[in-house]
């Protein structure tokens, strides 16, 4: 079977205390089902945040063809495990993209009416 593989993270811990596992699994299977192999652990709560990769092994997965969801990229860049830019995360759906240039759109007239 051919399928994509995704390096992303995986929520454990206690209600409000997140802490995550870097794994490995089928870009159509759910973080919380089986993954292929765990690459490390991100405790984001710790003051620094705790950040512990395998980085050989994230490596050897990139070089097979494994992608990185944008959050685990922008992880790994700024942990030094690959070179590049971050990603942007968060993305507006269609009508969101709408709701906010009306929204924009109703500001704009009223920025210009009193100054004239």
């Amino acid at each position: 079977t051919c399928y994509m593989l995704m390096l992303r993270l995986q929520r454990v811990g206690k209600i409000k205390q997140p802490s995550y596992r870097l794994i490995v699994s089928p870009k159509t299977r759910d973080t919380q089902g089986r993954s292929v192999e765990m690459l490390g652990e991100y405790h984001p709560l710790i003051n620094p945040p705790l950040v512990n990769f395998k980085k050989e092994r994230i490596q050897y997965w990139l070089s097979v063809g494994a992608q990185c969801s944008a959050t685990v990229h922008n992880l790994l860049v700024s942990n030094g495990v690959i070179e590049g830019k971050k990603q942007k995360v968060v993305r507006l759906s269609g009508t969101r993209k709408a709701a906010l240039a009306a929204k924009e759109k109703a500001k704009a007239p009223e920025a210009v009416a009193p100054a004239a």
